[in-house]
C-alpha cells in the first residue's frame, strides 16, 4: 500500500469522511499536496497506441501512478484492466486521486457511425446528439471518462484534411452541432458512469491554417476569428464543455498552446470558462519548433502560464517544471489554479466518490454494437446521404432493377466505410455495399466488379473488365471516391478531384450508356466534374459506418428518402477552394458575366459546383404562404418568420428549411449569407407544415469595428428555402436600433417551431 495520512487513510478518503464536495473537498486536497504531486496530476501519458491500447502499462507506469506522477492516460480502455489500474491510484497512492481515462471517440466507441461531417448533413441536432450520446454509453462501459471530441473547427478548405471532423464551413451551423454533442456525450449529468466528458476542439482557429495545410499557421483578422472560427467554440462552453483542447498551429504567429491572451484572458476571462484545458498530442513541445520556446522547460512554462492544465503525452510539466515553478509565484499561482481544474473535473465525473463507478466487464460486455446501436446508426447513415444529383429520375431503384453491377474496390472496403478515428470499430462489424445488395437482391442478382483501388496504377485489363461486367448489366451502381486515409489529420491534399485510379475506372464506366447510379464515399468536398454528365444520378454517402451497406441500400431503393444537405460547399476545382457562402460581397462582387471585371475566376462558374445546404429529394416540395411577425424589430423584441412548406408529390418524406439572412449596409462589410435557422421536418404526401423561426436583433451581431458585438439599425434582407442555392420566398425588416450584444450571433440558436396545417 502507499503513503497514508496520520489517520490511514488517502487525503481523498479523510476529505470525504469530513463531509467536505466538490471545490471544499479539491482545496483540502490541493493544499496537501506537494509542487511534484501538482505537476504529475496535470501529467496525461500514453497509456498505448491507437492500434495497440494498454500496451504501454507496465510497472514502471504503475510505479508512477503510485507515486502520484501521473493524473491521466490516453490510448486505454477496458473496464477491467482500467478498473485495476484506478484500484492503484485510488488504494495504493498517497493521496488516492483517481485517474481519468481518455481516447479518441469521434464518431462511435465499437459501434460506428458516419464520419462527423456525414452527421452533419443530417442537418439535425437530434441525430449528432445520439451518435454522441451512444457513443457515450459505449465507451463509458469500456472505462473511458473523457473524448477528445468533438471537433468544432470551422473549415471552408476542402484541402484541410480533417474537414472530415467537423460540422463544415458555417459558424452558425457549426455552432448548433457543437451543442449537440456536447449534449450527447455529456448528458447534462457527468456524475452519471454512462456519461463522458466532452472536449471542444482545437481552440481557436485550427480549420483556417495557410492552403488547408495541417498544423499551418492561421493568419486570420480578429473579426474573423471573432465571428468565424470562435462561435462554436462559445457555443460549446455555454452547453457545458467539460474540456477544451488547444490547437497545434498558430494566429499570427503566436501559437495557440502558449497564447495567453486567447486562453487564460479571453475564454477564462470574458468567457468564464472553469473547465479543463488540455494540449494536444505533444503540442507544448513543439514551442521549440515553433520559435517561442528555446528550451522545454520555457516551453512549458510559456503553456503553463498561458492556463494550458493537462500537458498531453510529453511529461515536460512533470519532468521539466519543477524548479522552475518553485522559484516562481506565478507559476506557482498558474499551477494551484490548473492542478484545482484537473481535481473539479475528477469531482464532476463523481470519480472521488464512486472511482470504480466505470470499471463494470459486464456493462462493459452489454453495452457494445447491441441492435439497438446498430439501428441507430443504420438510421443516422442513411439520413447523412445527399443527393447530389438525379436528372433522370433513376433512383429510387425498381424494387427489382434486374441483373445489378456493382462497380468499384470502395463497395466492399469495409475499413473506407468506418472512416478514419474509428476507436475500437472493427472491420468484421461493417455490412458492406456489396454484402447488402445481395443480402436484398440475392447473390445471383449482383455481380461486384472491382476494377481498380484508390491507390492502384489503372490498370487496363482490371478496367476492361469492370466495363464488360457493367454492359452485361440492366443497372451499374459505380462506387468510387476517396478511401479512408485519404482524409483526416495531416491528409492535407493539394489536389481534391476524384483519385487518379478512380477518375479513370468512372469514365469507363460512365461511357458504357447503361444507366449508372453513381454512390460518392468521401470525408471531404471534391472536384467530381467527371462524374457530372448530362443525366447523372449521383449520391453522396461519405464514410457512413458499420451500417454502411443496408443504409446504402435503403436509400438507393427509396425504404429512406434522402433528405442529408451539405454542411460544406463542393468546388467545381481544386482550384475554387477556399469557396464558402459567408464570403464578403467585396467591391466588385462576382459576376457571371464575363464583359465585367469581377472578383471570380474567369474559366468556371461563379457559383460552387454544389452549395452549402444543397441536398434533394425523391418528393417535391413547395414553399408558400410567408408570415413576417413584424416589419421592424426593436432592441428587446423579436420577429418570427414563418412559411407553410407542402409535399407535393405522392412519397413521405423530410425537408430541411433552411433560412438565411443579410446585412447589407453595416459598419464593415457583411457576408452575402449568413444561415440563421433550419430545421429537418417530416412531412407525408400532400400535407403541409409550418415552420417559423424566431430572431432577436442580437441575430445579426458582428464584432464591430470598436471592438464589440454589435447589431446595427437598418434592414435585414432574408431568404427561406431549401438550400443556400435554392430560396424559394425573400423578405426583408427593419432593426429599429443599435444593440450592444454579449458576443457573436453566430453562437446563438434560433427558437424553431413546426406545426400541422
Amino acid at each position: 500500500m502507499g503513503v497514508r495520512t496520520q489517520e490511514g487513510t488517502t487525503t481523498v478518503a479523510q476529505a470525504t469522511a469530513n463531509g467536505l464536495r466538490g471545490a471544499e473537498r479539491v482545496d483540502f486536497i490541493l493544499h496537501r499536496m506537494t509542487t511534484a504531486e501538482k505537476l504529475g496530476q496535470l501529467n496525461q501519458m500514453a497509456g498505448g497506441q491507437q492500434i495497440a491500447l494498454n500496451s504501454r502499462i507496465t510497472d514502471v507506469e504503475r510505479d508512477r501512478v503510485r507515486a502520484g506522477g501521473v493524473g491521466s492516460y490516453l490510448h486505454v480502455a477496458g473496464a477491467a484492466f482500467l478498473g485495476d489500474l484506478q484500484h492503484v491510484a485510488v488504494e495504493e497512492s498517497h493521496h488516492g486521486i483517481p485517474l481519468l481515462f481518455a481516447m479518441d471517440v469521434v464518431h462511435g466507441y465499437r459501434t460506428i457511425f458516419p464520419v462527423p461531417l456525414g452527421i452533419a448533413a443530417t442537418f439535425d441536432v437530434s441525430d449528432a446528439e445520439l451518435a454522441a450520446r451512444v457513443a457515450a454509453l459505449e465507451a463509458s462501459a469500456a472505462g473511458l471518462h473523457w473524448t477528445f471530441a468533438p471537433m468544432v473547427d470551422i473549415a471552408r478548405d476542402a484541402r484541410w484534411g480533417r474537414i472530415v471532423e467537423g460540422a463544415g464551413e458555417e459558424p452558425f451551423f457549426g455552432s448548433a452541432m457543437a451543442r449537440a454533442q456536447v449534449r450527447g456525450y455529456q448528458d447534462r449529468d457527468l456524475k452519471r458512469p454512462d456519461t463522458i466528458i466532452a472536449t471542444a476542439k482545437h481552440f481557436g482557429a485550427y480549420g483556417a491554417g495557410v492552403g488547408g495545410r495541417d498544423y499551418d499557421s492561421a493568419d486570420i483578422s480578429e473579426r474573423t476569428l471573432m465571428d468565424v472560427y470562435l462561435p462554436p467554440f462559445l457555443a460549446a462552453a455555454e452547453e457545458g464543455a467539460a474540456s477544451f483542447m488547444v490547437a497545434f498551429n498558430d494566429i499570427g504567429g503566436v501559437p495557440t498552446t502558449a497564447n495567453k491572451a486567447l486562453v487564460n484572458d479571453l475564454l477564462r476571462g470574458e468567457w468564464g470558462y472553469d473547465g479543463l484545458v488540455v494540449s494536444d498530442w505533444n503540442s507544448v513541445p513543439e514551442l521549440l519548433n515553433h520559435g517561442v520556446a528555446e528550451t522545454r522547460t520555457e516551453a512549458g512554462a510559456l503553456a503553463l502560464l498561458a492556463s494550458v492544465d493537462m500537458e498531453m503525452t510529453s511529461g515536460i510539466y512533470a519532468s521539466d517544471m519543477l524548479k522552475a515553478v518553485e522559484a516562481s509565484p506565478a507559476l506557482q499561482a498558474a499551477l494551484d489554479a490548473a492542478t484545482k481544474r484537473v481535481l473539479m473535473a475528477k469531482d464532476r465525473l463523481g470519480l472521488f466518490d464512486a472511482p470504480y463507478s466505470y470499471h463494470d466487464p459486464v456493462r462493459e460486455a452489454a453495452a457494445m454494437l447491441t441492435p439497438d446501436h446498430r439501428a441507430a446508426a443504420r438510421r443516422v447513415a442513411e439520413r447523412s446521404m445527399v443527393l447530389l444529383r438525379n436528372d433522370s429520375g433513376r433512383l429510387p431503384l425498381k424494387p427489382q432493377p434486374g441483373k445489378v453491377a456493382v462497380i468499384g474496390a470502395l463497395a466492399a472496403d469495409a475499413r473506407s466505410m468506418i472512416g478514419s478515428w474509428k476507436a475500437q470499430g472493427r472491420e468484421e462489424d461493417v455490412v458492406t455495399v456489396v454484402e447488402a445488395l445481395r443480402n436484398r437482391l440475392g447473390e445471383e442478382f449482383v455481380v461486384y466488379e472491382p476494377g481498380v483501388g484508390t491507390r492502384d496504377v489503372a490498370d487496363p485489363a482490371a478496367i476492361a473488365k469492370a466495363v464488360a461486367t457493367a454492359e452485361a448489366a440492366d443497372v451499374v451502381i459505380l462506387v468510387t471516391g476517396e478511401d479512408y486515409n485519404m482524409s483526416g489529420e495531416a491528409r492535407s491534399r493539394s489536389d481534391i478531384g476524384l483519385p487518379s485510379p478512380q477518375k479513370v475506372l468512372a469514365k469507363a464506366v460512365l461511357a458504357t450508356g447503361k444507366p449508372v447510379v453513381t454512390v460518392l464515399m468521401t470525408g471531404r468536398p471534391l472536384d467530381i466534374s467527371p462524374l457530372d454528365s448530362g443525366d447523372s444520378s449521383i449520391l453522396l454517402a461519405w464514410f457512413p459506418g458499420v451500417e454502411a451497406g443496408p443504409a446504402i441500400t435503403n436509400v438507393l431503393f427509396g425504404d429512406a428518402v434522402p433528405a442529408g444537405r451539405l454542411p460544406a460547399s463542393f468546388p467545381h476545382r481544386t482550384g475554387q477552394v477556399p469557396y464558402f457562402i459567408g464570403h464578403n460581397p467585396t467591391g466588385r462582387p462576382a459576376d457571371a458575366d464575363l464583359s465585367k471585371d469581377s472578383a471570380r475566376y474567369m474559366d468556371i462558374p461563379i457559383t460552387p459546383a454544389y452549395a452549402f445546404g444543397h441536398g434533394l429529394s425523391y418528393a417535391t416540395f413547395e414553399y408558400g404562404n410567408l408570415q413576417l411577425s413584424s416589419s421592424t424589430l426593436a432592441p428587446g423584441d423579436s420577429v418570427s418568420i414563418g412559411v407553410d412548406v407542402t409535399n407535393t408529390s405522392g412519397t413521405n418524406a423530410d425537408e430541411v428549411v433552411q433560412l438565411y439572412t443579410r446585412d447589407p449596409v453595416a459598419q464593415v462589410a457583411r457576408p452575402q449569407q449568413e444561415l440563421r435557422g433550419f430545421a429537418r421536418v417530416r412531412i407525408d404526401a400532400g400535407k403541409t407544415k409550418h415552420v417559423t423561426f424566431t430572431l432577436r436583433p442580437e441575430h445579426f451581431a458582428y464584432f464591430a469595428p470598436y471592438g464589440r458585438f454589435e447589431t446595427d439599425a437598418g434592414r435585414i434582407d432574408f431568404g427561406i428555402g431549401a438550400g443556400s442555392d435554392d430560396i424559394r420566398l425573400t423578405g426583408s425588416f427593419q432593426v429599429a436600433g443599435p444593440v450592444i450584444a454579449d458576443g457573436p450571433a453566430a453562437a446563438m440558436a434560433t427558437p424553431v417551431s413546426i406545426s400541422e396545417e
